[in-house]
């Protein structure tokens, strides 16, 4: 009681205001590329395999990596001056977000499926571009003294505020709009929703850049163009990457980065075919929008207040742990859910663990992160391990639809099969936990050992 009190306190923290508004910011475009759009598709008479396919677009998310040295360090004309660093990123991308979900308006999913897909990888790229910004401005907030105890909070009012743009207020907002009681066309709902970007970034414009600024970087100008290129691609694209294994030594690096990739691979299957479940269980779109986005969206508020606790209390191992037995209990009940048939009680005790270990184990993830970030280069490392572990889920997540078909429909199989694929990366975190110990105690002794 007094930690959670004691949380509750440090939220008060004017900052987590601004990081909640960003984690909506990230959040709301998996309405527009995601739940959204999987509905309108299903209405179309789409098959699985074309809707799971057509969410492979999000396989953008684990490649920004690519372009986030560029995020780090570019900065855009006009908008820097102002709006700083970060914010201009942010900015530049909400605007993205709005031309591209209006082009989605006008898109038909049986008249040019290919046109459609093209318009959501428009909006996964610019949002997957615009968390490159959102989690360095997070991170960048909070000086190294505070790190500790505050990354933990970020990190779920990150979270918080990252369901409450996916879930219980846009997500819920959303498909109200396209359900059966107000009955909106889904073109005439993306019109809608590109509004909410529009006040995003009036908010945006109204948040601090934040203080701590980027580090200079000299690139010798004397050694002519060729060489001068050869040494900015040397600092800009290779440096981040190359300080992350050396600070963390290759063995440490490589088990941190193969655990993100394997983390929630058996979540993001069970996620990407979800709402295709509930329809085809009997559940209605009003059902689906208070159950999964509304009451789903909410819980996961306060379990993630409940994630950031535990984190501090117990290490973002052990906390890392719990989620990945959560995630596997969550599984099992989606299978017992497929062979007993749409019960109200049984859907909301689903989504009640469902949640809770998703937002368990994403405040756990996102501060594991921030604490291997380098403040240098935060938004392109941040990225990279960020970009790892989405890789795992958004690839081989776009092919659920097509193992579901494999298995003639046989969900309670299915969701065994995610199920077991929890259990590799749990062996992974145990083994990354001893690692992790044996890096600190090194770290500890060589402090020690300094005059």
């Amino acid at each position: 009681m007094y930690s959670l009190l004691t949380s509750l306190k440090a939220l008060l923290d004017r900052r987590f205001l601004t990081i909640f508004i960003l984690g909506f910011s990230s959040g709301f475009p998996f309405v527009l590329h995601g739940s959204v759009l999987t509905l309108w598709m299903k209405s179309e008479g789409l098959s699985r395999s074309e809707i799971g396919f057509i969410g492979g677009v999000t396989a953008i998310y684990a490649i920004n990596w690519l372009w986030s040295p560029v995020v780090d360090r570019f900065r855009i004309p006009f908008l820097y001056a102002r709006f700083g660093q970060r914010r201009s990123w942010i900015l530049a991308m909400q605007a993205l977000l709005i031309i591209f979900t209006l082009l989605l308006s006008g898109a038909s999913p049986q008249g040019d499926l290919f046109t459609l897909g093209l318009f959501a990888l428009g909006i996964a790229f610019a949002s997957a571009t615009q968390d490159i910004a959102v989690d360095a401005y997070r991170i960048m907030m909070f000086d190294s003294n505070e790190a500790d105890q505050k990354l933990p909070y970020a990190s779920a009012m990150a979270t918080v505020g990252w369901w409450s743009g996916y879930g219980f207020i846009g997500g819920a907002v959303a498909l109200l709009l396209g359900g059966q009681t107000i009955g909106l066309s889904w073109p005439v709902v993306y019109k809608l929703l590109a509004l909410v970007y529009v006040v995003l970034m009036g908010l945006i414009t109204l948040s601090p850049e934040p203080k701590t600024t980027l580090v200079p970087i000299a690139i010798n100008q004397n050694k002519g163009p060729t060489l001068a290129f050869g040494e900015w691609f040397k600092i800009y694209i290779c440096a981040p990457f190359v300080e992350f294994f050396d600070r963390c030594g290759n063995k440490l690096a490589v088990a941190i980065l193969l655990f993100l990739f394997s983390f929630r691979i058996g979540e993001a299957m069970l996620g990407r075919m979800s709402l295709v479940f509930y329809v085809e269980l009997g559940f209605s779109t009003e059902q689906i929008a208070l159950y999964s986005k509304f009451l789903g969206g909410l819980a996961t508020v306060v379990f993630s207040l409940l994630g950031a606790v535990i984190t501090t209390q117990y290490g973002v191992i052990r906390g890392m742990l719990v989620a990945g037995i959560a995630m596997a209990a969550s599984n099992l009940l989606y299978a017992v859910m497929a062979v007993v048939g749409p019960l109200p009680w049984l859907f909301m005790l689903t989504l009640l663990v469902d949640n809770f270990c998703g937002a368990f184990a994403t405040v756990a993830v996102v501060t594991f992160i921030s604490y291997f970030a380098s403040r240098t280069y935060t938004g392109t490392q941040f990225s990279l391990m960020s970009s790892i572990s989405t890789f795992g889920r958004t690839t081989l997540a776009a092919g659920s639809g097509a193992i579901v078909d494999a298995m003639d429909g046989n969900w309670p199989l299915f969701f065994i099969f995610t199920t077991v694929m929890v259990i590799p990366a749990l062996i992974l975190l145990i083994w990354l936990g001893k690692l992790l110990a044996d890096f600190q105690s090194e770290k500890s002794q060589v402090s020690a050992a300094l005059p």
